[in-house]
């Protein structure tokens, strides 16, 4: 695929600049929330865990959502110096709902042992869901209306359902009402083999509905816009493998992963998509997957399919002074944007930049960017739409380029190409660990952002307390 001259794309031109922050979620608990009567309280990340992120293969695997969930939240619980019937509330984020699961946030909050009273509900905004469920909790809590809050997000996109196609669906209809047995043979004789074939609902939700466009080729797009290489991304590819390999190496992820197991006694103890042996010239051999033969998006340099559960445990000041709790980090504020769903993966810009400018902060001043690695070429068409003076005078309303975010500022530990991107989760996960890295390197101040399908993107800023 050519490269068009990037100033002249339609793509940017139709990005929104919409930056208005989503509002408090004053009836989102529903009926019988309690209104502790204090307003602008701060709030602080307290705790959280994940499990090992579990590349999807040819089955169902070994974990529901709800499994999930449980499986990092029993023992988060239980190092806790209070109750889980001490909780106002649990909300998790889950995109792909199996039907034995409805509402999995509650059905995870009764395993758990959180009691029966324990008010829960699920949040659903694709990719964004477990991010969502922290905004969803920091402005409960922020409000007054809350004190202690498990946030999470659980996804098991290995269990994603097979659906028939349409075609399918109408003629199981007209033979399940035919009354006569002329009836019957007539629509059985309409029956085709193709019909027999489903469809992975995981492959519809990853196409957007509005632009027919798959999640891939919006990157595909964006990556052209901004001049991205096919050699580019598989160099950012290979540096998250390897910044993963060497954080489960070095114990970073001690405490914050917790290690799952399966009912038939398996034990998974940490991220298993990470091929800390991958080089250039394996990844260069790959084919496109989306733009073929020239495209830049392709199975190495993409955020791989994966099941796996994140929490995170919010308290107000006063759940933190009450119980002797020991913050990892405060929430300082979101934000969330809208785009054209065709350049959906420029959220990220539109977002974090709100965010930065509403709070006077320069981008020196972000000690540590947690991106989601939704496509390497997408992360880097942020990285160069934040260093392109039109993109950010006309898109960003910005006087000048927002600049460029340094690599050793950004994914420390690796990202969704290297240990996965279970839709749900995701969000959830790249806050707790952007909590942890600042802690860990005594930083002060930290952006996790990402793209969402449909064309959104949602930040959220963390100061170390």
């Amino acid at each position: 695929m050519a490269q068009a001259p990037h100033p002249t794309i339609p793509a940017r031109r139709r990005v929104s600049a919409r930056r208005t922050p989503i509002s408090r979620p004053a009836t989102a608990a529903g009926p019988g929330i309690h209104h502790h009567q204090k307003s602008g309280t701060r709030v602080y990340v307290v705790d959280g865990a994940r499990t090992p992120f579990l590349r999807a293969k040819a089955a169902p695997g070994p974990f529901t959502p709800v499994d999930l969930a449980v499986q990092c939240g029993r023992p988060l619980l239980q190092r806790q110096p209070f109750s889980p019937e001490s909780f106002d509330y649990v909300i998790l984020g889950c995109v792909n709902v199996i039907a034995d699961e409805m509402n999995p946030a509650r059905v995870a909050a009764l395993r758990l042992g959180m009691g029966e009273a324990m008010r829960a509900f699920t949040v659903q905004i694709n990719c964004g869901s477990g991010m969502q469920s922290i905004d969803t909790a920091y402005r409960l809590i922020e409000g007054g209306q809350a004190d202690l809050i498990l946030a999470g997000g659980a996804e098991a996109l290995s269990h994603s359902p097979l659906v028939l196609s349409q075609n399918a669906s109408a003629w199981f209809g007209r033979f399940a009402t035919a009354k006569s047995p002329f009836q019957r043979i007539a629509a059985l004789g309409g029956f085709r083999p193709g019909m027999a074939k489903p469809v992975v609902g995981l492959e519809r939700g990853l196409t957007d509905p509005i632009t027919d466009l798959s999640m891939g080729r919006t990157a595909e797009i964006i990556g052209h816009a901004f001049g991205v290489t096919r050699e580019q991304a598989d160099a950012y590819a290979l540096e998250s493998h390897q910044r993963l390999a060497r954080a489960q190496e070095d114990g970073t992820f001690k405490g914050e992963v917790i290690p799952a197991v399966s009912r038939k006694g398996e034990l998974f103890e940490k991220d298993d998509g990470v091929r800390p042996d991958s080089s250039m010239e394996h990844l260069a051999k790959l084919k496109p997957v989306f733009e073929k033969p020239y495209g830049r998006v392709t199975a190495g340099n993409s955020s791989q399919i994966t099941d796996g559960a994140s929490w995170v445990i919010l308290a107000s000041e006063e759940a933190v002074e009450e119980y002797g709790l020991t913050p990892l980090a405060r929430i300082v504020d979101s934000e969330w944007a809208a785009l054209d769903p065709s350049v959906m993966g420029l959220g990220p810009t539109i977002c974090s930049t709100a965010l930065t400018e509403r709070l006077g902060l320069s981008r020196e001043e972000i000690d540590l960017w947690e991106i989601n690695e939704a496509f390497a070429a997408q992360v880097l068409a942020c990285l160069a739409a934040w260093q392109d003076e039109e993109y950010c005078r006309e898109v960003l309303g910005l006087n000048s380029p927002f600049g460029q975010v340094a690599r050793d500022r950004l994914n420390v530990d690796g990202g969704a190409i290297s240990l996965g991107h279970p839709v749900g989760s995701s969000g959830n996960r790249i806050v707790l660990h952007l909590a942890n890295a600042l802690k860990a390197r005594g930083l002060k101040r930290g952006i996790a952002t990402e793209c969402i399908g449909g064309g959104q993107g949602g930040a959220m800023l963390l100061e170390v307390a």
